[in-house]
């Protein structure tokens, strides 16, 4: 996980336009690079470095003396950058696992290049040999990039939005930005003048179809056709690569552990990983919450099933709202689901930065939608609408969880990795007939449970624990955390602001005074950005008008039960 930033055509001073580049610096804690182009004034890239493979060599943009015309910024980890070493027999100059996309560009152009990547990934490359510049972002967007152009051909390339927004142009007083698509990579023409011009935007890689890299990786072969027992074994045998491979770092790993399914089997298969790396530490899991919480007692449960070194974090419902303006300003999202359940995740972050040496953290992200583990999955009128939701969420994880994800970790100079959005996991799940996948005798994500039921990864209860909603398995269940700030809400927002919402917030305008809080909050530190968030993460099929698992019919009758 890094800050990386760049620039293109400038007309302003680029000592003064890099300041902005220092907005992202808790992206990288470690070391910090601002370098310019040569031959090119007014094009430079920043950098901000957390070391995590290579502390030597691993500073950036990267330059090889076999290729002087190419420039590299990139944040991610690319998992099979030694699979693709041996079999194209690249000599490598460093240890860095982002070398291997100087390489693979040098052997067979930017198409290859993204859809032989087996990782999550962000990047800049610039050609000056060719006058190119080629931005790409892995399939789901675990690695955010933000891009902002203008009409005459300036261009800014950031981690975060908050690394542009105050950028200067003098043909243009606002500077619009907006995320850059997930599985998607551009081309860019690089004028003599150092400015830009789009020549195409390219989708590379479904998330259905399996990836190209999967020729070349060194996975057990699966067995073929859709019988049950062939389906559970390929599944943990994808799983269980899924995790060995994320265990690439020279930093210690730890692991975020709620007591869900999905946080547990991560943190399970991680620990049998580690042990079988022959890894020297323990592995430290994290859970967080409030008295009586329910994620608390589930991952305590968890922790001495498998035997880590297990840390609870306490917070109350004071530090939670104290919390929120420093957890919009890092999200860069008024969506109140995902600020909500950002609360928890930022200040475990912060408290693992602070009070212990774990810098890689594995999470269970991209499992409820991949499996269709939201409990409105319940309600489908179909097994094909129901694939169509997922595939849905999956597309739009980059503006909810996953964002929600990098942000909380990444402001406290953390690396987050998600074993269920693994290429080869994923598309393989995906390619399951839709009926195996829809939840079956009332219970989310059967399939991914009856996987794991004979192999005492984690207890029985666990295995089998409806799911609860990270915002809401932090707080007990008599006074739910949404129901707190919507109590502290209520007398932060009268009921004069909400008549007259539409009208201060045309654009997504906020039903409720939650988000109407929230949404003054973001307008603060991004006015005018509200175009960020397309639209508001509400469940589907019901007729909700709260994003929380808890107001459902089906959370209340499991509850009583």
């Amino acid at each position: 996980m890094c800050g990386i930033w760049a620039l293109f055509g400038s007309d302003e001073c680029l000592s003064v336009q890099c300041l902005s580049a220092m907005k992202i610096a808790h992206r990288g804690p470690d070391a910090f690079r601002f370098e310019n182009v040569n031959g090119y004034t007014n094009c430079c890239f920043g950098f901000h470095r957390l070391a995590v493979v290579d502390p030597l060599f691993g500073m950036q943009p990267i330059r090889l003396k076999r290729y002087p015309y190419l420039w590299l910024c990139y944040n991610g980890e690319i998992y099979n950058h030694k699979e693709m070493q041996c079999q194209f027999g690249f000599d490598y100059q460093t240890k860095v696992d982002g070398e291997i996309i100087l390489h693979l560009y040098d052997k067979g152009g930017i198409e290859q290049t993204v859809c032989m990547l087996d990782g999550v990934f962000a990047f800049i490359l610039l050609d000056t040999a060719n006058k190119k510049v080629f931005l790409g972002r892995d399939t789901y967007g675990v690695r955010p990039l933000f891009k902002a152009m203008t009409e005459d051909g300036f261009l800014a390339v950031c981690s975060e939005a908050k690394g542009l927004v105050n950028l200067r142009h003098s043909t243009t007083p606002f500077l619009k930005v907006e995320p850059f698509l997930p599985g998607h990579y551009e081309v860019l023409d690089l004028k003599p003048n150092g400015k830009v011009a789009s020549v195409e935007m390219v989708k590379y890689h479904h998330c259905r179809d399996e990836p190209l890299h999967a020729l070349y990786d060194n996975v057990e072969k699966l067995f073929p056709g859709f019988e049950l027992e062939t389906v559970k074994s390929n599944l943990r045998i994808l799983f269980n690569n899924a995790v060995k491979k994320r265990l690439m770092t020279d930093r210690r790993i730890g692991c975020l552990l709620s007591g869900g399914l999905d946080s547990s089997l991560v943190a399970a298969t991680l620990l049998k990983q580690l042990k079988e790396a022959q890894v020297q530490y323990p592995l430290q899991t994290f859970a967080i919450g409030m008295e009586d919480s329910p994620d608390l007692q589930a991952a305590r449960k968890v922790a001495n099933h498998i035997g880590s070194e297990h840390h609870e974090v306490l917070f109350n419902s004071e530090e939670g709202i104290q919390a929120l303006d420093e957890v919009i300003f890092s999200l860069e999202t008024y969506d109140i689901t995902t600020v909500r359940a950002s609360v928890g995740m930022y200040l475990i972050s912060k408290y693992i930065r602070k009070n212990t040496d774990s810098v890689v953290i594995f999470s269970g992200e991209g499992s409820d939608e991949l499996t269709q583990g939201y409990i409105y999955f319940h309600k489908a009128p179909s097994p094909e609408k129901a694939e169509q939701e997922s595939e849905r969420l999956l597309k739009e994880l980059y503006l909810f969880d996953v964002l929600r994800a990098d942000r909380t970790t990444a402001a406290h100079g953390l690396e987050l990795r998600v074993p269920f959005l693994d290429h080869r996991f994923s598309s393989y799940y995906l390619s399951l007939p839709p009926e195996m996948r829809i939840p079956k005798h009332g219970i989310e994500k059967h399939l991914l449970r009856e996987t794991f039921e004979d192999s005492n990864l984690i207890p029985k209860e666990i295995l089998w624990r409806p799911k609860e909603a990270f915002s809401d398995g932090i707080t007990s269940v008599k006074n739910s955390w949404f129901r707190i700030l919507q109590d502290y809400v209520e007398h932060q927002v009268d009921d004069t602001m909400m008549a007259a919402a539409s009208e201060k917030f045309p654009f997504n305008t906020p039903k409720t005074k939650e988000g109407y809080y929230y949404r003054q909050i973001f307008e603060r530190h991004y006015p005018g950005r509200a175009d960020w968030l397309t639209h508001y993460w509400m469940p589907k099929w019901i007729n909700a008008t709260d994003p929380s698992a808890r107001t459902l019919t089906h959370y209340k009758s499991a509850a009583k039960a």
